[in-house]
């Protein structure tokens, strides 16, 4: 089997476009790769979330892991902070990372912008929100991962992990680092805000009504849809440049109940969009209902502090012999 790595950061609300862009990808390949899932609590920190905030959206992310599908017997899920070895191998990693590549990461210089506009000023730009794409490039590497499922926007991110692996292969031993595909899904990769279809849907934009939450209720839902920007042409037809509200809605109506978008384009040809934007709640309410329903019976069991600590003893096995290899090719004393 190939491997597998991805994860999440534990921070703002986890969206329907972070299920259908990524989530529903990861349960689908538990059964065909080894598969190691992450809640990245350690890359949350660039953001310093209250230390309450963190410990629960840590937990809720985790159960939602859990509600959406992954076994923890076919997959190991585990927190970023059980595994020390990401935080060793990003420092060695740094070591061999370039000014120039991190200052061009584009979340990086979107998120710097930010803060520059913002009343607080640069001093607010912490140097680990510089170089957390080398961490990133750790969690990929410590697995000798082959396949890292991303959407569009996070493909730079794996393409970092490729650059700084070759390099480690090419200056200091030939194959200490597997070299990383990315894997983007061909539908559902970029699931688009429901108030600005410009833009994607996100767990941390400030405003709510732009996006789906998993644990929202079925009128909270509702509500966002009938609110959603289409257009004035009242024509419904999937063309994502000229009608990205109208096909944002399609699309989402597609990966919650399984219609090939050409089969709901024909069933809405006499429609209006008022139907559209009802039916594509319908869908996702029903859909989120089981999620739901699991996510609420895990969330404070004991047996899911169980399944974390399994999958990160597992994970640990794998990470060790990675650093250990990589520690060695520097020529680093082994303490054993």
């Amino acid at each position: 089997m190939k491997r597998v790595f991805s994860g999440i950061q534990p921070t703002g609300n986890l969206s329907i476009g972070n299920y259908l862009g990524a989530m529903k990808q990861f349960v689908e390949m538990q059964d065909d790769y080894e598969c190691f899932y992450c809640v990245v609590d350690l890359h949350a920190l660039t953001v310093m979330p209250t230390a309450r905030s963190l410990h629960e959206g840590t937990l809720d992310l985790a159960a939602l892991y859990y509600a959406v599908g992954i076994d923890p017997h076919k997959a190991n899920l585990f927190l970023q902070s059980h595994v020390s070895e990401h935080s060793e191998l990003s420092w060695l990693l740094q070591c061999i990372s370039y000014f120039g590549e991190l200052s061009r990461m584009t979340q990086f210089k979107d998120k710097k912008q930010l803060i520059e506009s913002s009343k607080k000023g640069s001093q607010s730009i912490t140097a680990g929100l510089f170089s957390y794409p080398v961490l990133m490039a750790a969690d990929i590497l410590l697995y000798d991962a082959e396949v890292v499922p991303v959407g569009q926007d996070q493909k730079q991110h794996v393409e970092l992990a490729r650059n700084i692996a070759n390099r480690a292969n090419q200056l200091i031993k030939d194959g200490v680092f597997v070299v990383p595909e990315p894997l983007i899904p061909k539908i559902g990769a970029k699931i688009m805000s429901l108030r600005d279809p410009s833009r994607k849907m996100s767990k941390s934009d400030p405003v709510d009504a732009s996006r789906i939450n998993m644990l929202d209720t079925p009128e909270a839902i509702m509500t966002k849809f009938k609110k959603a920007k289409t257009d004035s042409e009242n024509l419904i037809k999937y063309d994502p440049v000229n009608k990205r509200g109208v096909s944002n809605l399609l699309e989402i109506q597609s990966l919650c109940t399984n219609k090939p978008i050409s089969v709901l384009e024909a069933e809405y040809e006499n429609s209006g969009y008022g139907k559209l934007k009802t039916q594509t709640a319908e869908a996702v309410i029903e859909f989120l209902k089981p999620i739901q329903e699991r996510y609420y019976e895990l969330r404070n069991s004991p047996e899911m502090l169980e399944y974390l600590k399994l999958g990160a003893d597992n994970a640990r096995k794998i990470a060790r012999k990675t650093l250990t290899r990589y520690q060695n090719a520097l020529g680093l004393v082994s303490r054993d």
